[in-house]
């Protein structure tokens, strides 16, 4: 818990990376005259608890600097009591008949388009030839399916492929339109299989087969 602070005082000013958030933030309370504050909510956890403690306050917390949200908020995340019944009463999808990616737009699908949040970008590097294989693109916020595309080709993240977008070296994003009806309506509305959802997994992307 001290390394943040450990590492604002080492760290000259003329060399401070303005992309550590959280040194930037030690440093403007240092120059306010005031301390860093140390609270330890809960303490004599095991690992499991710690981390699902932790995306709890995260989640409760607005405005912290942390990049990613904690363990497993993207499918346990804060939601409305309306939410969290819609999600448990919907159907589990069953994917047999496709070979469905699975793609989390939590954080980004209130700031534009589903179909920009869902295409804009992802770390596949290793599996851009299998995230091709795939026959169904799914959108997926919190557990449920809120939206179904299909990919025509994947291309590096970069202005150039995608006019509008920043260029983000070594992800992914792909070109396509939305999935006939027909095939929407095998899953838009309903929810993620348990087995897709491992409790703590933080990875965005996730495919419904094997290679």
């Amino acid at each position: 818990m001290f390394a943040h602070i450990c590492a604002e005082q080492n760290i000259e000013g003329d060399k401070l990376d303005n992309k550590i958030e959280k040194i930037k933030r030690i440093r403007e309370i240092h120059r306010a005259d005031l301390e860093v504050v140390l609270v330890i909510h809960r303490h004599g956890m095991d690992d499991e608890t710690a981390l699902e403690v932790e995306a709890a306050l995260i989640d409760a917390y607005p405005g912290l600097t942390n990049v990613v949200g904690g363990a497993g908020s993207n499918d346990y995340g804060v939601m409305h009591v309306k939410e969290i019944i819609s999600l448990y009463h919907a159907e589990p999808a069953v994917f047999q008949q496709h070979k469905a990616l699975l793609l989390n737009v939590n954080r980004s699908a209130a700031e534009t388009s589903l179909y920009e949040a869902t295409r804009y970008a992802w770390v596949i590097n290793k599996d851009k030839d299998k995230a091709k294989q795939a026959e169904v693109i799914l959108a997926i916020q919190q557990g449920r399916i809120i939206g179904a595309f299909i990919a025509d080709d994947w291309l590096e993240a970069t202005a150039a492929n995608f006019p509008g977008r920043d260029d983000i070296p070594g992800r992914f994003g792909f070109v396509g339109q939305e999935a006939p009806a027909a095939i929407s309506r095998l899953y838009v509305g309903k929810r993620v299989p348990d087995e897709y959802l491992k409790p703590g997994a933080a990875n965005p992307v996730r495919y419904t087969w094997d290679a």
